[in-house]
């Protein structure tokens, strides 16, 4: 490395013009990962927080926002409990409604119905679980929006009143709007067109000819996969696991493929853009090279020396770059923006920054095989 080291002190202003665009790339890449991070969340953290292995739709359902147009009834969830490796199964409703809280505040709220006693029932972070047909959980998220404990929300349209009673233990958002827990029976009310003005009553919601749901949510067994073709079979309906159902979320496939197209280019950009310095560093130090050739040094050895100098200089600036990547970030958490620092998508990020680059520097630095010694010795005059 004798000549890499060389060269990076005495090509300061070079090699820091290059690295500087590396740090942007790299500062970049962590803003993109926080960023896809914070939209899953903000979009899918309602489903993603809870212990399901899948839910089947009622079959022939399009895939996309398949919550909002699936309707399963209580046999099929019986045809589900049959089958081989299921532990538990319930039903739940999903629903998008807006409501007024007392003083006037507009909300937007997903409604989750769900059996109190279910295993699909939130955690509670604060206040308490809900034990009556007219209180709901929310997600933390709500506090921001004007839902406070105790606060009464009236859906629009319908003045069916709902009291805030606790908050789940995390963010719990779908489709980028707060999530409402409430009782299944409560949800059945409200979405078969029964709901009047006021809180609803045990009378109220027992009384509800709407029996059905929007999905049946499966718990596997301990170590047991489901055969889900067979149950759906036998139940008429179109099943995913937890994370193919993130595609049921309003919005969430294009989002998230947008930031993945994004970042696929900053990759290749920053690819091309090492590829390119390397090409022009490697030209312009043709003549060193040959030297070394011809003093005995082996081509493998001049590779080394190469990859080296362009491993220290993505290194370190990527380094640079994604400790000020997280310094922005950590600005950006807690504001308006869907954002969130998570250390797995940003080590990928950095790693395939560093990798990509090196590639780009190996594509460039290969033309040492065909440097000719004689060059150092005047035999091309």
């Amino acid at each position: 490395m004798f000549l890499a080291l060389r060269e990076l002190r005495f090509a300061r202003a070079r090699f820091g013009l290059m690295g500087g665009v590396i740090a942007l790339i790299a500062i970049l890449m962590v803003l993109l990962s926080g960023l896809s991070s914070g939209l899953v969340n903000d979009g899918v953290s309602g489903l993603k927080s809870m212990p399901a292995t899948a839910f089947a739709f009622n079959e022939g359902t399009k895939t996309d926002n398949a919550f909002s147009r699936s309707v399963v009834d209580e046999s099929q969830a019986e045809a589900w409990r049959s089958q081989p490796g299921v532990a538990d199964v319930t039903l739940m409703g999903a629903s998008m409604m807006n409501g007024t809280t007392g003083d006037g505040t507009q909300v937007d709220l997903s409604l989750f119905g769900v059996d109190s006693d279910a295993f699909l029932a939130p955690e509670i972070g604060e206040g308490r679980a809900v034990s009556a047909p007219n209180e709901i959980v929310v997600s933390p998220t709500g506090a921001d929006e004007g839902l406070e404990l105790g606060s009464v929300v009236t859906l629009e349209r319908i003045g069916t009143e709902l009291t805030v009673v606790g908050y789940t233990a995390d963010q719990a958002t779908f489709g980028h709007v707060t999530v409402a827990y409430l009782p299944l029976s409560t949800w059945q009310y409200i979405a078969g067109g029964d709901a009047a003005p006021g809180a609803p009553s045990e009378a109220d919601t027992s009384d509800t000819s709407f029996n059905t749901a929007s999905t049946v949510a499966l718990l596997a067994e301990d170590g047991a996969d489901i055969d889900f073709a067979a149950g759906d079979e036998a139940a008429g309906t179109v099943t995913s696991t937890l994370k193919e159902s993130f595609n049921a979320s309003p919005g969430y496939s294009a989002e998230t493929l947008t930031l993945q197209m994004i970042q696929v280019f900053l990759y290749a950009i920053c690819a091309l853009v090492v590829g390119a310095f390397f090409t022009v560093w490697t030209v312009q130090r043709k003549h060193e090279l040959a030297v070394l050739r011809a003093i005995g040094a082996s081509t493998g050895y001049l590779l080394r020396d190469g990859l080296a100098q362009a491993a220290i200089v993505l290194v370190g600036f990527t380094a640079a770059g994604v400790l000020l990547g997280l310094g922005m970030g950590a600005g950006l958490s807690g504001t308006a923006m869907p954002f969130a620092l998570e250390a797995g998508p940003i080590g990928l990020a950095t790693a395939l920054t560093i990798l990509l680059g090196l590639i780009g520097a190996a594509a460039a630095i290969i033309r040492i095989s065909r440097v000719d010694p004689l060059a150092a010795l005047g035999g091309q005059r």
